[in-house]
């Protein structure tokens, strides 16, 4: 009976991890085909193909619809503008829609724990020993996720650390060759790639869509949680509205982050003796002891043998 409910669980398991996939498979064909000059009007249903369409496609996929809508129906706009915002920190991994990852949080939920079970009874543990198996990988499930977006967003707040110097430079010398903010920070992104760029892109695109400018670069700085980041945007903010020279904020602004990477870089040198006291301490010294005593403690062994 158990066996059966695990079969039948993984199953399930593997059936929406399917439907996940095809789903996302049409999505990136009609994203092409829009691209390429086809529109979707232009797919029109033909009867002989639905019958000759697979079981899944006919009878599952409807449910898995229905089952989507439900699902986003009954999560708050709240909870998902937030779950949003925590995917574009990261940089939106696999292009996951909010309702995406609370599947993919469901159905790890349900896998990882099977999976503990399976291995507990193949090794014929004890109960109590199963059940903390099972509870320890409910528990990884219900944490990797999380741990996978925060580390996500470390490292592209990273990288964005790393490009803002020399981004900030291509705007100043954009500027300065006589272009407005919005053409150098074009000319920018489209001559570099990166997570500023990325950032900045989406920003000009608002643009266009009606958003002001203030609205825009807010959006940055709530997507790229980067202190550097955030006084740029501020600063540029700032200087719009009292009139300031954008060119003459983005220098100084320049000098600023290099000046702040290098003291994060001094700051590091000073703590690198204390991060290897530990290692020295454990691994090191009781090498060096045994390699100067350990001679001296055989002699005395053989003397008192004697």
């Amino acid at each position: 009976m158990v066996t059966m409910l695990y079969i039948l669980t993984l199953f399930f398991t593997l059936g929406g991890m399917v439907l996940l996939w095809r789903e996302r498979k049409s999505k990136v064909q009609s994203r092409r085909l829009l691209i390429e000059g086809m529109g979707q009007e232009d797919e029109i249903d033909d009867p002989l193909e639905n019958k000759r369409s697979s079981l899944m496609e006919r009878l599952v996929q409807p449910k898995w619809k229905q089952f989507k809508r439900s699902f986003r129906r009954s999560m708050p706009d709240q909870k998902q503008e937030k779950m949003e915002l925590k995917l574009l920190r990261a940089g939106n991994p696999m292009g996951m829609t909010p309702f995406e990852y609370r599947v993919g949080q469901l159905v790890l939920f349900v896998a990882f724990p099977m999976l503990g079970f399976l291995l507990a009874w193949l090794g014929n543990l004890s109960f109590g020993r199963t059940f903390l198996i099972v509870l320890l990988m409910a528990g990884l499930a219900a944490y990797l996720p999380y741990v996978y977006l925060k580390m996500k967003a470390a490292k592209r707040s990273t990288q964005a650390v790393r490009e803002l110097p020399d981004f900030i430079d291509l705007m100043a010398v954009s500027m300065e060759a006589g272009l407005g903010f919005d053409s150098a920070l074009s000319k920018v992104v489209s001559k570099q790639s990166g997570v500023l760029s990325e950032e900045f892109q989406r920003c000009l695109e608002e643009l266009k869509l009606g958003k002001t400018r203030k609205e825009a670069l807010s959006g940055v700085r709530e997507r790229v949680q980067v202190d550097d980041v955030k006084l740029l945007i501020g600063s540029i903010i700032q200087a719009e509205q009292l009139g300031v020279g954008m060119v003459q904020i983005l220098r100084v602004q320049s000098e600023e982050v290099r000046q702040r990477r290098k003291q994060r870089a001094e700051e590091e040198a000073m703590k690198a003796p204390i991060k290897m006291l530990f290692p020295l301490v454990i691994f090191i010294f009781p090498c060096i002891f045994v390699v100067l005593l350990g001679p001296a403690v055989i002699q005395i062994m053989d003397v008192f043998s004697q």
